[in-house]
């Protein structure tokens, strides 16, 4: 069996989606697993940072009738616009649906959510207002817009996974098309770029979201191989034979050093990882032989 996909899990410091909101109370996304509570960005905010970063969105068109949706017809479909890859369903007269080229499962807490509520108001704006129409704040602070607001605030190691399916890059069979090889690489190099060099923006905040450690490589199986084999515990990542097992398959792991591991030296020692920066490079090259072999 041909190896047609691309898997890695990543573990990176994420901060958190947010849900809805209560009054000027702003509470994240959680999910209850093994009787606790965990912090969450979810999979659909994931994948639009990284469709978006890929500059995947740069030739997004949309339409409104009755619904929002991506524009897809016999001249806009996957081969010509990258911002198809992330899959569409169009039901402009004959409905189309295309799925995805790439999964991503929800980034999930490595620690159980414990609240860190922060306090925050809009004191400089309601004073300036306040100043410029003659308002006594203290007196009058509701009519000068003086509003103090909160909400739970969470940053801390998150484990998710991607794959992509190398064989439905470029490929739309809705309309029997289909791009060069050379612009299949470009997207999943694309996105391997943006996944290296994640950015994520949370209230305003602009947040790293790089990987400190990945594993996985090109694989035969079209699934998230690594994500029930790495696993956080303790600030360490817990060294499991199944983890080395796997590795042991043809795969490869990074790892940034610096720290952000207790057990860093066990690491290196018993997995031998190469740089993060290394890892993406070694696999990109690994696409572009894919595509041109």
């Amino acid at each position: 069996m041909k190896k047609s996909s691309i898997t890695v899990t990543v573990i990176a410091n994420i901060t958190s989606n947010y849900s809805e909101g209560l009054g000027n109370i702003g509470s994240v996304q959680k999910v209850y697993r093994n009787r606790k509570v965990y912090a969450t960005r979810s999979r659909e905010s994931l994948k639009n940072a990284i469709m978006v970063q890929s500059g995947m969105y740069d030739d997004l068109q949309t339409s409104v009738d009755g619904a929002t949706q991506k524009l897809a017809s016999a001249e806009l479909n996957v081969s010509n616009c990258r911002a198809l890859e992330g899959g569409y369903m169009n039901t402009t007269g004959t409905t189309y649906v295309r799925n995805s080229s790439f999964y991503l499962t929800d980034a999930i807490s490595c620690d159980n959510f414990i609240n860190e509520t922060r306090f925050h108001n809009n004191l400089y704006l309601a004073n300036n207002y306040a100043e410029k129409n003659n308002i006594n704040l203290q007196e009058k602070a509701k009519d000068a817009g003086l509003m103090p607001y909160q909400y739970e605030y969470d940053k801390s190691l998150k484990i998710y996974s991607l794959t992509i399916d190398l064989e439905m890059i470029g490929v739309d069979r809705n309309f029997k098309e289909e791009a060069s090889n050379e612009e299949k690489i470009h997207r999943v190099i694309s996105l391997l770029d943006a996944v290296a060099n994640l950015r994520l923006v949370v209230r305003g905040n602009l947040d790293n979201a790089e990987p400190l450690f990945i594993v996985g490589g090109l694989s035969k199986r079209k699934t998230h191989y690594f994500e029930n084999v790495v696993h956080v515990q303790n600030e360490s990542i817990v060294l499991s034979r199944d983890l080395k097992d796997r590795i042991s398959e043809g795969f490869y792991c990074g790892l940034l050093q610096g720290g952000s591991f207790a057990n860093e030296m066990d690491i290196i020692k018993e997995l031998n990882p190469m740089s993060v920066k290394e890892f993406f490079d070694r696999l990109k090259n690994d696409v572009k032989q894919y595509y041109n072999n």
